[in-house]
């Protein structure tokens, strides 16, 4: 490292449990963000600003006013604009030294499993079971982590399935496709402006966690927000040995086109 990145990362550097090698890792590494709304803001402007070399970001939808209350990466100026565009612009001012790329539509099946290829981690930061299927098919195939959020109204949850791990779970063994209940949007339901960024920022820091190979990730467990009381509670997952997914015993399944909306 040079030393502007000796001052820019000095904070991360004094950690004991990160240090310097810690850092070169997140230097070296490449992160891809499904998603750039609510939560996918946070995730991208913290994996920028901790220094993460190459931060990949893909989402098909534009800049609306209604989304300025809680998506942090975008302001009144990028109404209108694609939101991969104008969260890669909001991390390159935040740290110039990382290659953000745009991916500025919504990504299908072959597109998916390329991008998810090239990543070191995924962060699923989509608001739709479709997508999050999608992402969660191809990280299986790829074996790469995942680091799944999810947020609407008061509630939000975080969780991580790495597929690199025998005994961990996939995102199809705690949801099941075609068994979920109706989803509920921000759109439909509202959401609380910060819950998004509550649960974004876990998401980053499982990211992190996972690139820096640091502390325990969320692997196997569900962590579960009420904003209201402000209390969390963790569920245990276990991964399903008859999963369609991410079983060794089943052939793998076609992976089908995904569009992200986040």
């Amino acid at each position: 490292m040079n030393d502007d990145q000796l001052l820019r990362y000095s904070r991360h550097i004094l950690l004991d449990e990160l240090g310097i090698e810690g850092q070169k890792r997140l230097i070296e590494a490449h992160a891809l963000v499904v998603g750039a709304g609510g939560l996918g803001s946070p995730v991208v402007l913290y994996l920028a600003a901790a220094g993460v070399g190459r931060i990949t970001v893909c989402d098909g939808d534009r800049v609306d006013l209604t989304n300025l209350q809680r998506q942090i990466a975008h302001d009144t100026a990028a109404i209108g604009q694609n939101k991969a565009e104008s969260a890669a612009a909001s991390a390159r001012r935040i740290n110039p030294e990382v290659m953000v790329e745009a991916v500025p539509r919504r990504v299908a099946a072959g597109d998916l499993e390329r991008l998810v290829a090239a990543a070191d981690v995924v962060v699923d930061a989509s608001d739709n079971f479709a997508t999050r299927h999608a992402v969660n098919r191809a990280c299986v195939a790829a074996a790469k982590p995942l680091v799944s959020g999810a947020a609407v109204r008061f509630d939000g949850q975080v969780a991580v399935f790495d597929a690199r791990r025998e005994s961990s779970p996939c995102y199809h063994c705690l949801f099941p496709e075609g068994g979920q209940p109706d989803e509920m949007r921000c759109a439909e339901n509202g959401v609380f402006a910060p819950l998004v960024g509550i649960i974004g920022t876990v998401q980053a820091a499982e990211a992190l966690k996972l690139l820096a190979d640091l502390g325990t990730p969320l692997s196997g467990r569900l962590l579960l927000l009420n904003a209201l009381d402000m209390s969390w509670r963790t569920i245990r997952v276990p991964r399903d040995p008859a999963c369609s997914v991410c079983s060794r015993t089943l052939s793998p399944p076609v992976t089908r086109s995904a569009a992200t909306r986040p």
